[in-house]
């Protein structure tokens, strides 16, 4: 399959299946986002546009402590907030004098998106960037034409200047009934970043997923009409033509999106629901870490962050694969089996669905091989993570799957660790209310 021109319309098949840069980007999973600017150093999560530059100066910002750290957590991608909603650039941007550039830092010759870039080239880590289309600075922003041109400018900067972009933020707050040139910046994507995820708005490939709690709900649902994405304010869906647009679910490690003296980062057992009920659930998860105003991460929160990381490959480093034995690829409301080439003793159960030709698989359960049901739930997507109460010994399943041409892609399952199991409400339930820190 071909990357789609976001120049040449797709056909209504093609809306309803992923592109390969799509399929990547939800096989990748966990993304580490560093919000970071001159908010950081006033203590604030919004201003206005009017906090001065010269605050901006943080005594030893190391982005190889930050892009490593992400490395360590498993992530395969970082999101810069290269400017946030008061306008400041982390960037010496030829477009407005609110930058870096007039910032002490590095006697304003310094350049955060480079530092960042760099470092996820010395990691292996894609670089994401967010770029605020409300700027609360720019004195353009009154005039749309004169903001069009200023915004483009920002972005061909952006897309020319720092390498290859795994993710384009087009974060939608204060955009309400604002409408920017997204014929524009789709063009400018598409001849400097053809590959580059874009969340949210204008020419979007990837969606939100509705909250800051890093929650998605079952079913997750990648074919969607949620055409209408320009309008972070606005819920009312105007066209009902459907898509393929997966998920993104953003959450902070701390209570807010910037570093905050006094703040502390979640619990584990809540970090690890949140997992569960995103990653586990077949969505992308976006988990901030707000570098300080050193311009390091902040030990309680890199702690916190190496003990996820240690949790997550307890429960999910050494996977023993199920071979699967159908004879038709598993057809509509059929079952697959599920060879674990052996006995496992097993707490985790992982499916993956074929998704090349769409998702299609609209209900699941895992059964043992007598009948006994260990999971149920609605969408297998790209993968989905069953937390079994208590461990289980068995030497094959069984999965019956409902939809229309639903297939397998792959099934295993993780080892019991003996571990404490977090207190959750159940392996595949989507709870409506956030887990208490």
């Amino acid at each position: 399959m071909t990357h789609r021109s976001r120049d040449v319309a797709p056909s209504a098949a093609d809306l309803l299946t992923p592109t390969p840069a799509q399929l990547r980007w939800q096989r990748g999973g966990l993304g580490v986002f560093f919000h970071v600017g001159v908010n950081t150093f006033a203590g604030k999560e919004w201003s206005d546009g009017t906090l001065p530059p010269e605050i901006f100066d943080p005594t030893d910002l190391d982005a190889d402590e930050w892009v490593s750290m992400a490395r360590d957590l498993g992530a395969t991608y970082v999101v810069l907030t290269a400017k946030h909603h008061d306008g400041f650039c982390l960037w010496p941007t030829a477009t407005t004098e609110y930058s870096v550039a007039s910032s002490p830092w590095k006697d304003g010759k310094g350049d955060v998106v480079t530092e960042v870039a760099d470092a996820c080239r010395r990691h292996g880590i894609q670089l994401g960037l967010y770029l605020s289309p409300w700027d609360r600075n720019a004195p353009q922003y009154e005039d749309p034409a004169a903001y069009d041109e200023f915004y483009l400018a920002q972005l061909r900067e952006l897309c020319t200047n720092y390498g290859e972009l795994y993710e384009l933020w087009f974060d939608g707050a204060g955009s309400a009934g604002r409408e920017y040139a997204w014929d524009r910046i789709g063009a400018v994507i598409e001849e400097l970043q053809p590959q580059a995820m874009v969340f949210n708005m204008g020419p979007a490939t990837i969606r939100w997923i509705g909250n800051e709690d890093g929650l998605a709900a079952d079913p997750v649902q990648y074919v969607t009409d949620q055409a209408d994405l320009n309008n972070y304010d606005d819920d009312v869906v105007t066209s009902a033509q459907a898509r393929y647009l997966p998920p993104e679910c953003d959450v902070s490690l701390r209570k807010g999106w910037f570093w905050q003296e006094g703040e502390e980062p979640k619990s584990l057992p809540h970090l690890l629901a949140i997992h569960d009920r995103s990653i586990g659930l077949g969505a992308g998860l976006l988990l901030n870490v707000p570098p300080d105003r050193r311009g390091r991460i902040d030990p309680a929160d890199s702690a916190r962050v190496q003990e996820l990381g240690e949790a997550l490959r307890a429960r999910f480093g050494d996977p023993r694969a199920g071979r699967l034995e159908s004879e038709d690829d598993a057809v509509e409301d059929d079952a697959v089996h599920v060879d674990l080439d052996g006995e496992a003793i097993f707490d985790h159960i992982e499916l993956a669905e074929r998704l090349e030709e769409g998702q299609h698989v609209r209900s699941h359960r895992v059964l043992l091989e007598d009948g006994g049901e260990l999971a149920a739930g609605g969408t297998i997507g790209v993968r989905r993570i069953h937390r079994l109460p208590e461990p289980v010994r068995a030497s094959a399943l069984r999965v019956e799957l409902v939809g229309d041409g639903a297939a397998l892609e792959a099934a295993c399952v993780h080892d019991a660790t003996g571990a404490p199991v977090p207190d959750l409400a159940g392996a595949y339930r989507a709870p409506t209310e956030v887990p208490e820190s």
